[in-house]
């Protein structure tokens, strides 16, 4: 019998395809709000306005098929995700097309180049504020248990306890799953991981006949073959989606990615980090920010340089060997904070609060991480990036284990360049390492950059790092 507590799914098709034409539409308003204003404000003649207001309409078709080629109205469009980024790329590419009609052309000749920029940023505000209002919207429905398809796991298994697990943690208004199908139902209690077992195949199969089921997803382990293959049969001759749940443990080794080798689908469990134009694109980057940084702060340094000449006799700067890209050795340059004949080339012991090592200069220097500053110069050099994994010297250690020692990922920190800041440092893993937690969260944030490395993620991490450095009290 089928359970009555179960919630009719929106209408599919009738309801995605006026939710993206109502998307589409508000999106070309969007685009030309602010020209209409500006267009009131500053015409006067009514001939020249309608021609102007046809302009502007084109502009909103070529704004939507350009959204469309950029792919604003697939899938994810009913997603949880903000898609921020996206939204503000695609905007600029509509508006490069904006400025070119007005700049080459001629045809916007009322409007000045400052109005440009305020309809740009009006605009772009408007685009914000519809995604997170489309956001509220589908999140109203999902909380009413209202969703575009319904779900049940075929399988009780382990498998489908944890397929079933990461469906309610991701979950959005796509997919909504009502509970579990198995035949076993006598081994069962009435629930599995929190949600109804709602009976047998033939439960099931009554359910897809009353259109209360628009998906399965087949869980069962991959050695019951004949049994998966008799399942799928059945359902076949069914209306219904039949999906066979890929193995949770390699689906988490692959970091939930797929990727195609001639054709067939493969788990992608590790990478190369940067790919394509994402290496050219970070050595710019590097190149830029740090010319600017040298140009800004060279007065900064000079002053640096003469309190540590002035403090204790010895060389401004201290190099020391660090493990950089590829786990090959590089020289790493830092302001001295430590009297010279006391300096620790291989950093066999840690800095502590209080150390004697450290001379009155060097204690604050290395608190505010004005010590690194000459690292610069190794990314100007191409050892370092500004943002990465931090380098350590060859002996550094943590609760007296070494490093690549006490975490066994942590060689795959050096698949890029070390940084002068880092993920890690900004979520208060910077400093004296001597515990293994510290080393193991260090690298675990250090990873999780790695695996999610954009240059927006890097101006937010150098966005992040002076009130990071302000507000910590780990480094001695």
């Amino acid at each position: 019998m089928r359970p009555q507590s179960i919630q009719n799914p929106i209408s599919k098709s009738g309801f995605v395809q006026h939710f993206v034409a109502l998307t589409r539409i508000l999106h070309g308003l969007t685009a030309v709000l602010p020209g209409f204003l500006l267009l009131l404000i500053n015409s006067h003649d009514p001939t020249s306005s309608e021609h102007y207001a046809e302009l502007m309409l084109f502009f909103a078709l070529i704004t939507v098929m350009l959204f469309q080629a950029f792919g604003v109205y697939n899938e994810e469009l009913f997603s949880n995700e903000l898609r921020f980024k996206l939204m503000l790329f695609c905007w600029m590419t509509a508006f490069t097309f904006l400025i070119f009609m007005h700049q080459a052309l001629d045809l916007f000749s009322m409007i000045t180049s400052r109005q440009l920029l305020y309809w740009f940023i009006f605009s772009l505000v408007l685009f914000g504020a519809e995604r997170l209002a489309l956001l509220l919207c589908l999140r109203t429905l999902t909380r009413r248990g209202r969703y575009l398809q319904n779900s049940v796991i075929l399988g009780g298994t382990e498998n489908g306890v944890q397929i079933a697990r990461y469906m309610q943690q991701n979950s959005d208004i796509r997919i909504g799953i009502l509970g579990f199908i198995d035949d076993r139902c006598s081994r069962f209690e009435a629930q599995v991981a929190g949600l109804p077992l709602l009976g047998n195949i033939d439960v099931l199969e009554q359910m897809i006949r009353d259109e209360q089921v628009q998906q399965v997803l087949v869980a069962l382990p991959w050695e019951a073959e004949s049994r998966i293959a008799g399942i799928v049969a059945r359902l076949r001759q069914l209306p219904v989606s039949v999906l066979l749940v890929p193995d949770m443990l390699a689906l988490r080794h692959a970091h939930h990615r797929i990727t195609e080798v001639a054709g067939l689908p493969m788990f992608n469990a590790s990478e190369l980090p940067l790919q394509g134009w994402s290496p050219l694109i970070k050595r710019i980057e590097d190149l830029v920010l740090a010319s600017l940084a040298l140009l800004l702060l060279s007065p900064l340094m000079l002053g640096v340089a003469l309190a540590i000449k002035l403090d204790s006799p010895g060389p401004v700067l201290f190099r020391q060997k660090r493990y950089g890209y590829n786990n090959r050795l590089i020289e790493v340059y830092k302001f001295r904070s430590m009297y010279h004949q006391m300096a620790d080339a291989h950093a066999e012991r840690q800095t502590t609060k209080g150390d004697s090592r450290v001379t009155r200069v060097g204690a604050f220097i290395r608190r505010t991480s004005l010590d690194e500053l000459p690292q610069l110069l190794n990314v100007l050099l191409g050892s370092m990036s500004m943002v990465g994994p931090r380098p350590h010297a060859t002996a550094t250690k943590a609760a007296g284990i070494l490093f690549e020692e006490a975490v066994e990922t942590y060689s795959a920190r050096h698949r890029v360049k070390p940084g002068i800041t880092g993920w890690a440092q900004i979520n208060g893993y910077r400093g004296e390492t001597d515990t293994l937690e510290k080393i193991e969260k260090r690298v675990e944030f250090d990873l999780e950059y790695i695996e999610n490395w954009s240059v927006w993620f890097d101006l937010y991490i150098l966005f992040r790092t002076l009130p990071a450095v302000a507000f910590s009290k780990e480094a001695y």
